[in-house]
């Protein structure tokens, strides 16, 4: 079992929030661009978004166009939206079927749906033209618990050492079989890295969540991981057979056979630099984050339950999903006044509490990844 800490044990003395230049720089964001989000894997959202041969979605990451595509031998591959004729982008809606084939709209290059070429009008003129020679370029693609990941850096971390701190930690939620009830997108006045700092800590949860800190006490709770790309831990469910949402009373089938533990907790954990992942007894809730510039972030967040909720008599997902829209609301607002504030000339970085070690190991985790000094 994971060794849980308090939130004041994991605690640095004397570290501060970010200068105000990493959330409203054009130079910091496009550096975040190469050093973050060009390297490490990056969540593209779940595979089962993805469900038969021939679907795909696109995602845009570090200004790449990526497709996320379903092959024919039901594996997912991505690769890079653009023509090997002439660069042309090969599509232009965000999801999808193919057909049969991926074909080019500009001169009609036709590729199947596993990435080779089969169709070049007139290249059988060109002397030594090999349709073998010119698949589209993939991009590497793995899949944890249920979620696509990619990696557009030449060289990428090998994903099994990347995620080896996760390793089976989730396995008793089910992840993979859990299905979706809804999904909402956001977009957000704010820079990314103010969301997954609000999202690491509660200490202004009395302030702007009064509803969500009647069911969870904000000092409640302790962390097992608390340095690294991954942060988080659990909050205690004040109410017995509770969950969090708008009745405070579980509002689908356990997501799993949970130990006696879990069934009173709720996980909150931050996976670097786009996933965040919240995990109840009757549901789980994750978002990922979409950077658009230095003070925009486009966030989409999912509502899972195990399939045997939608069943029963009387499921009723959108107790849960009311609940966090209107938490959500809370906290990307605060995260854009957040935002106008850093953008003063008055602000100066502030000293985290005691309460903030999660968001103070996001910090340092993200001044590593980008080999900034600490």
């Amino acid at each position: 079992m994971p060794t849980f800490v308090k939130a004041t044990q994991v605690y640095q003395q004397g570290q501060r929030t970010l200068p105000g230049r990493y959330y409203t720089s054009a130079e910091i964001y496009a550096e975040e661009q190469e050093r973050i989000f060009t390297e490490r894997w990056i969540c593209a959202g779940r595979a089962a978004e993805i469900p038969e041969a021939g679907d795909y979605v696109l995602r845009r990451i570090a200004g790449e166009s990526v497709i996320v595509v379903r092959g024919r031998d039901g594996a997912l591959r991505a690769f890079y939206n653009v023509c090997r004729h002439r660069g042309t982008r090969l599509c232009e809606e965000p999801l999808g079927r193919f057909s049969e084939t991926i074909q080019c709209p500009y001169h009609a290059w036709t590729y199947t749906i596993d990435g080779q070429l089969i169709g070049a009008p007139h290249m059988n003129e060109v002397p030594g033209f090999d349709k073998g020679d010119y698949p589209l370029q993939a991009v590497p693609l793995e899949t944890w618990e249920g979620f696509a990941f990619v990696n557009l850096a030449r060289e990428p971390q090998a994903f099994a050492q990347a995620f080896a701190p996760l390793a089976g930690r989730f396995s008793r939620f089910n992840l993979p079989t859990l299905k979706s009830a809804r999904r909402i997108d956001y977009d957000v006045a704010a820079n990314w890295k103010l969301v997954f700092q609000n999202y690491s800590e509660c200490l202004h949860c009395p302030v702007i969540h009064p509803g969500l800190a009647k069911l969870t006490p904000y000092t409640s709770g302790a962390n097992d991981l608390f340095d690294g790309p991954f942060l988080g831990g659990y909050m205690v469910i004040t109410k017995e057979g509770g969950s969090l949402t708008l009745s405070g009373r579980a509002c689908g089938a356990p997501v799993g056979v949970l130990p006696v533990e879990d069934q009173h907790r709720v996980y909150f954990y931050s996976l670097f630099p786009n996933l965040l992942l919240s995990l109840h007894p009757d549901y789980v809730m994750f978002h990922t984050l979409w950077p658009e510039g230095p003070g925009q972030t486009r966030i989409t967040c999912e509502w899972l339950f195990h399939p045997d909720s939608f069943g029963q008599a009387g499921f009723d997902p959108d107790d849960a999903v009311r609940f966090w829209d209107e938490t959500n609301r809370q906290d990307w607002h605060i995260c854009e006044q957040s935002h106008a504030g850093i953008t003063s000339r008055a602000y100066v970085p502030g000293p985290y509490s005691p309460r903030e070690g999660i968001s103070a190991a996001w910090d340092r985790e993200f001044l590593r990844a980008m080999g900034h000094a600490t």
